[in-house]
């Protein structure tokens, strides 16, 4: 297959990449190319040329600005859009005018918000919050390669767990230092999934049928109080204390909400395609992620 990438080097696509090997890869870069299989873009100045998606059998758009970059002020929230719903308004717009068969697109956990102890699948509505506007802006971005005919999947990633995931960087020196332990009351769940489950569930996808929203999580979702846990049983480290929430808005600001609230999110479509995962657990996960 000839796939073109969007987003290569960031820490999803530079894995991706290596799961694709074998494939016709194309990048799509905003550096001047160094490879010959780097093309330069600008979503943010033109229309990309139709003409560059000839013959390309499935367009991966994996841009965007991190979740966790920084704290969130206007400015930063704003950038937080523009670098998802931009880049896929180009692309979903050169895909349909150059007939591409596929559009995969990447989408966030975000778009369910908190659920509290609901089981929540692919069917659910987006939360109110801003993370759940920012998912539906990014999803209706694909409108136009949808409307031509083609295939559109919206990956609605969890908690990623790799060696050098942003999380794991953050979380792990603390724990090291014998300071790890739950955030606020600790029931609160994190759907994850481990790099290596990410990468062949996008690749199953990417060579695959299914359409539509697939939730990129692993299939048994954790509370918080029982990552830390198992964070702190991978780095033999005890995780015995409380992280006020006052104390993580405090440091994190609103960006927060990530570790203080989440959703008990299950991968039915992956399921359905008879996807099996390597790791089942958080434990396995954070072991793969680790250094030994």
């Amino acid at each position: 297959m000839r796939i073109v990438i969007a987003g290569s080097s960031g820490y999803l696509g530079q894995a991706l990449m290596d799961e694709l090997e074998g494939h016709d890869l194309v990048r799509l870069v905003r550096h001047r190319p160094d490879e010959e299989n780097e093309i330069l873009w600008d979503p943010y100045k033109e229309a990309l040329d139709p003409q560059i998606l000839d013959g390309v059998d499935v367009v991966v758009n994996l841009c965007g600005a991190s979740i966790g970059g920084q704290r969130w002020n206007e400015a930063y929230k704003r950038r937080l859009r523009t670098s998802r719903v931009i880049p896929t308004q180009v692309l979903a717009t050169a895909v349909a005018r150059a007939g591409v068969p596929a559009l995969v697109n990447a989408s966030a956990m975000g778009w369910y918000g908190d659920r509290a102890d609901l089981e929540v699948d692919e069917s659910f509505p987006a939360a109110a919050d801003f993370l759940g506007r920012l998912c539906v802006d990014w999803e209706r971005a694909t409108a136009p390669a949808e409307e031509a005919g083609a295939r559109v999947v919206h990956l609605r990633t969890g908690h990623v767990l790799g060696p050098g995931s942003l999380l794991l960087a953050r979380f792990v020196p603390a724990w090291k230092c014998f300071l790890g332990g739950r955030f606020g009351s600790g029931r609160q769940y994190m759907s994850w999934i481990s790099l290596r489950d990410w990468t062949a569930a996008a690749k199953a996808v990417i060579e695959g049928d299914v359409s539509g929203p697939v939730n990129m999580v692993g299939p048994n979702a954790v509370r918080n109080k029982d990552f830390a846990t198992a964070l702190g049983a991978a780095l033999h480290r005890p995780a015995p204390w409380i992280i006020p929430g006052w104390a993580v808005k405090l440091v994190a600001g609103e960006a927060a909400i990530e570790m203080l609230r989440g959703s008990n999110i299950k991968p039915r479509k992956l399921e359905a395609m008879g996807f099996e995962f390597r790791d089942q657990t958080v434990f396995e996960a954070l072991r793969t992620a680790l250094p030994r």
